[in-house]
């Protein structure tokens, strides 16, 4: 039986056995301010620019520094950003939009239209929505310093779901290339990156932007007004567990984005501490193959993967705790309005290894080595992770492991060459449920080849089907593509899924006013007491 957001909060958290974790105290720390918020996150910062890196942590920056023109609010209608007002042309193929007063970037210079339509044009071949809008696009450029406009060929409805994607970045920093990481972190958000106290693989500092102008409208979802309640946030890098936890009992924390289930227990157990689930939709735990590489080149050796995996034990190893956990078929999510059960007959429970170990025979495997990355900083994906090479190896499958922290997984999953010089066969990583309703604008749905998101799969059968959402104006005419997709999907597979599961956010009691929506947490309104 699948179940829904809605179950899970009603449900609550699964009270359990309280667990012993000793107290630390860090030696020569400095007591947090009161305006002070101290937060560990889910691996490290390693890229700055939200062009050239889909890591949530990427994003999570990006969204500190730099602004957007629109946001989703709570109900996911998306509201003006950084835009004041816009308009449509009957034929609905000239939009025009303007920029709101107050907007500057942290250099102290005017943000302009310039800036934005320079920012369109380096994000939109790198994401599928942008590639879509330029497909259909024939101009974008300023009209004064406040005023840019976007002419189509045809009609394109879902143009302001789009430009929420891109973040605004200087005019100078838009021109470089999108495989070139742009660095200066100079944004016109509600943070500044204080480049003084960055010190990667330890610490990564933001302050307060007091000359930002927020938007009078209340924070609702990523919409309305970003007002910053403290002064400074400091993102520390933990990599054990049980450390950070400890840190945040003693205080010396106030937040830990991915506390592994095990341990919510004793987080329950503190009066001072609290579990909080920002993304009520659950997250999808996936594997992603490198579709240009042997094996993973054969269509076989793919549908291998998709009989093998049991998604149960996957969710044990990686979660652990069953009250949080589920099987999921759909490439549409576990819960959303395009779930369906097309093409699933190669779901088993508990999976079918002869199955699969006859499919990578059938596609000639002859023991080349299968490197799976390993983020060993991250507890779930490093025990998925574990879990698959020990599953590959029992079928006669060459499997080795590639450990590093998630920097390096992110840094290496961009190489698109073989094993032998660097390059890697499989990695796992998880999203928001929510986004696979999002086909797209997902970097994960798409299954363009070279054009698209790490792994590269390429299926021209779903391409089609997916490139014609754009132009279906109902939930049941979407539905039923959805259905189609799915089952092209499933026939020629670029990612495995390994189950769906619900994470929470620890935080002290006296840290307030997080945010959450899908994927991102940012930081305004948040306050400490």
């Amino acid at each position: 039986m699948t179940s829904s957001r809605r179950d899970f909060i009603k449900a609550g958290f699964v009270a359990g056995a309280s667990c012993s974790i000793p107290s630390i105290l860090m030696a020569q720390t400095t007591p947090s301010a009161a305006r002070t918020v101290r937060m560990v996150k889910t691996g490290d910062l390693r890229a700055y620019d939200p062009v050239f890196s889909s890591a949530i942590i990427t994003g999570d920056h990006a969204f500190a520094i730099y602004d957007k023109l629109f946001a989703p609010d709570s109900r996911f209608r998306y509201q003006p950003q950084m835009v004041e007002r816009w308009r449509v042309s009957e034929d609905k193929k000239t939009w025009t939009f303007e920029l709101r007063d107050g907007l500057g970037w942290h250099d102290g210079t005017p943000v302009t239209s310039a800036d934005c339509v320079a920012s369109i044009r380096r994000w939109a071949p790198v994401e599928p929505g942008g590639q879509l809008l330029m497909s259909r696009a024939r101009d974008i450029s300023k009209i004064d310093e406040k005023t840019f406009r976007i002419v189509l060929n045809e009609p394109f409805g879902l143009l302001i779901e789009a430009l929420w994607r891109p973040f605004m970045m200087r005019e100078a920093d838009a021109n470089r290339p999108p495989t070139e990481q742009v660095t200066a972190n100079i944004g016109s958000g509600p943070f500044r990156f204080n480049e003084a106290l960055a010190r990667p693989g330890s610490s990564f500092t933001y302050d307060r932007n007091d000359r930002y102008v927020p938007r009078k409208e209340p924070a609702d979802g990523y919409a309305g007004g970003k007002i910053v309640k403290v002064d400074r946030a400091i993102w520390s890098n933990i990599g054990d567990q049980q450390t950070a936890i400890a840190a945040l009992q003693a205080g010396e924390v106030d937040y830990i984005e991915s506390p592994p289930v095990d341990l919510y227990p004793a987080i329950e157990s503190d009066p001072n501490l609290a579990l909080q689930v920002l993304n009520k939709s659950g997250q999808d735990l996936y594997l992603r193959m490198n579709c240009l590489q042997k094996p993973f080149n054969n269509l076989k050796a793919r549908q291998a993967l998709l009989h093998l995996v049991d998604q149960e034990a996957f969710m044990r190893a990686a979660i652990g705790n069953p009250n949080y956990t589920n099987s999921i078929r759909s490439w549409f999510g576990d819960d959303t309005p395009y779930t369906n059960d097309e093409n699933t007959g190669w779901y088993k429970k508990g999976g079918d290894p002869e199955k699969a170990r006859q499919l990578f025979k059938e596609a000639g495997y002859a023991g080349e080595k299968v490197v799976i990355l390993q983020p060993t900083n991250i507890t779930f994906l490093s025990n998925a992770s574990q879990l698959l090479a020990a599953e590959l190896r029992k079928i006669g499958v060459n499997a080795e492991l590639a450990p590093s922290d998630w920097g390096g997984v992110v840094a290496r999953r961009a190489k698109k060459s073989s094993v032998e010089d660097g390059g890697w066969s499989i990695f796992i990583t998880a999203d928001s449920d929510f986004s696979h309703s999002y086909p797209l604008f997902s970097v994960v749905m798409p299954a363009n080849g070279e054009n698209g998101w790490y792994g590269w799969p390429k299926n021209d059968e779903y391409e089609t089907l997916r490139l014609t959402w754009a132009d279906l104006e109902t939930l049941e005419q979407r539905q039923a593509l959805a259905r189609k997709m799915q089952r092209a999907y499933w026939d020629n597979p670029g990612s495995i899924l390994l189950g769906h599961y619900f994470s929470a956010i620890a935080r002290r009691k006296t840290l307030t006013g997080l945010i959450g929506l899908i994927d991102w947490s940012p930081m305004w309104n948040m306050q400490k007491a």
